[in-house]
């Protein structure tokens, strides 16, 4: 079973991110505060769960929240910034758009969710100082692999990854000879097959490494 919480506090937040390591789609964020009497025992980190168990437990998480919040950035942004800042970006503003003020944030892996605040992007939001001063208010705690160790983590590593498939989904209905309703844009054999072939798309970030060395594109 999962622990409940980690500072004591009652708006604690967790928040995750799915789609690091991706070729293509977006890096997508999401935070959740989750009621104090929260429990669910098949809950746990969405890398644990199947497809359809992830997409069982996203509309109870969205009813029973406190409050939630999820965000896509987008290639152009993720290659602007780097995929590492764009994942820590997208956390920070899902905690911006929650409907309530957390008291505390608890972020999977090792890296504070404050890291790299007012980055000078030229895509995608850009945080006023107001929102930057607010973000640094709130106490936070990163923890490693916390989506294994916390609800709130979970429960927002599986609206991360749900949510981002279902936009997988879509555009693999735009491009379907890059099959992303079934890898999700990761570099799968299949995938990266298929950017040799027909090259990227206005979905694939420039700044990956889309395709092995040993290959080339054919323009």
């Amino acid at each position: 079973m999962l622990a409940k919480n980690f500072s004591g506090f009652v708006f604690e937040t967790g928040t995750d991110e799915a789609g690091r390591g991706c070729l293509a789609g977006p890096v997508t964020a999401a935070a959740i505060i989750l009621p104090t009497d929260f429990e669910h025992e098949i809950l746990n980190d969405s890398k644990q769960l199947s497809e359809k168990t992830r997409f069982f437990l996203k509309p109870i998480l969205e009813e029973q929240a406190v409050c939630f919040a999820v965000t896509h950035l987008f290639p152009d942004e993720i290659d602007e910034i780097n995929i590492l800042n764009a994942s820590m970006k997208g956390m920070q503003e899902c905690i911006l758009k929650l409907s309530q003020l957390p008291e505390f944030v608890i972020v999977d892996g090792n890296r504070s969710i404050n890291a790299k605040l007012g980055l000078k992007n030229t895509t995608g939001k850009q945080f006023s100082k107001a929102e930057i001063e607010l973000l640094k208010s709130i106490p936070n705690q990163s923890i490693i692999k916390g989506d294994a160790k916390f609800l709130s983590i979970a429960a927002a590593s599986v609206l991360a990854k749900t949510y981002r498939d279902e936009y997988m989904d879509q555009i693999h209905e735009e491009f379907p000879m890059y099959n992303w309703k079934k890898n999700k844009g990761y570099p799968t054999k299949e995938h990266r097959e298929a950017i040799k072939k027909y090259g990227p798309t206005k979905y694939h970030r420039m700044s990956f490494r889309l395709l092995p060395d040993q290959l080339e594109f054919d323009f």
